[in-house]
């Protein structure tokens, strides 16, 4: 789908923005305008990296360039709704890197922001479009999975001290809004509800096991969901030397089980094995970039920051907007205070 122009773009934030800025680059109707970060290196690289664009340490001064309509916040994520929010009533759209914020009253000023001024936002969970996801998402909503009882979700990653102290904010409660669960697992949150459905009632534990941060580093769930399923929710960033990340869903008549973009079992009730094996062959393989311990190294963005600029030039929403995305939130605080409390959360 072709424009006929190219959408003026910024990026916020250049440590998993450097994704967004790649992103753009490659985008048929984006141009990469400029870029904000405080660290000097950081804008020197990507003047070098990307070429002739405009790179600035003051947000506010970014604001007043017209030639951008769209600006990725890719900060701290204690910091996304602040930003956002200024971004929008300076006349900008926004994209917003992952978590929307780490509390649901920030991630709804993005919401509200977006009623009072008429600007678009999207949030980033790119694993919804994972290539295994559409189809499994498909065989859940039509039914051909009989009645969904059962999910086991876990996200067992491995992170370094070495990653907590040189980002300074991760594993604290103020910036990262909680640790392996709020960080890394977020996505796989996001994921299960879109899969599963609305939550009813978390049960946790979490604790900190081989790293020296605020926050935790091991999250276990049990999490039931107003269809009156149940899932197993797992993460950690102490599982050495750094596994997968399990989504499988189990209903009546069929099992879909992956790991990572990785299809590993296609087992439904009215389909012969052929189709389980013609499944397997088209979406048996896959990268898991996203395990990997430089976090830096993300793939998958290029959807997103594409709808984004399409979702300006085209007039519609984009694919993922804040109404959507703060569910994962209001489920990971759900699992905070249950933890915290020893008791079973409900969520509204």
């Amino acid at each position: 789908m072709g424009g006929t122009r190219k959408v003026g773009y910024a990026v916020l934030g250049l440590g998993v923005g450097r994704a967004h800025a790649r992103a753009v680059l490659n985008s048929p109707n984006g141009k990469l305008v400029a870029v904000c970060d405080l660290i000097p290196e950081k804008l020197e690289k990507a003047k070098e990296e990307y070429g002739d664009i405009l790179t600035y340490t003051d947000f506010e001064e970014m604001l007043k360039n017209p030639e951008i309509e769209i600006i990725s916040v890719a900060l701290p994520s204690g910091m996304h709704a602040d930003f956002a929010v200024r971004a929008m009533e300076a006349g900008k759209h926004v994209l917003v890197e992952k978590p929307i914020d780490i509390t649901v009253e920030a991630a709804q000023k993005i919401i509200d922001a977006c009623k009072r001024t008429g600007k678009k936002a999207g949030v980033i969970h790119q694993n919804r479009f994972n290539a295994v996801m559409k189809p499994m998402k498909e065989a859940i909503d039509s039914g051909r999975l009989g009645k969904i009882f059962l999910g086991t979700f876990a996200v067992k990653w491995y992170r370094t001290q070495e990653y907590y102290d040189t980002g300074g904010w991760r594993g604290t409660w103020s910036m990262d809004g909680g640790g392996s669960l709020m960080n890394q697992a977020i996505h796989t949150v996001d994921l299960m509800q879109w899969l599963m459905g609305d939550v009813e009632s978390v049960t946790s534990n979490m604790g900190i096991f081989s790293h020296d941060i605020e926050t935790e580093d091991m999250t276990a769930s049990l999490i039931k969901f107003k269809s009156g399923a149940s899932a197993t929710f797992v993460s950690s960033t102490s599982v050495y030397p750094g596994l997968g990340t399990n989504i499988q869903v189990y209903g009546t008549k069929g099992s879909i089980e992956v790991e990572g973009e990785r299809l590993e079992l296609w087992r439904l009730e009215d389909e012969d094995e052929d189709k389980g094996e013609a499944m397997m062959e088209m979406y048996g393989a896959g990268n898991n970039a996203p395990t990997s311990p430089d976090p830096t190294k993300v793939f998958g963005h290029a959807t997103q920051v594409n709808d984004i600029i399409d979702a300006v030039l085209f007039d519609r929403e984009p694919l993922i907007v804040p109404s959507d995305a703060i569910k994962s939130v209001k489920i990971a605080n759900a699992i905070y205070e249950s933890a915290r409390t020893g008791k079973t959360v409900y969520l509204d």
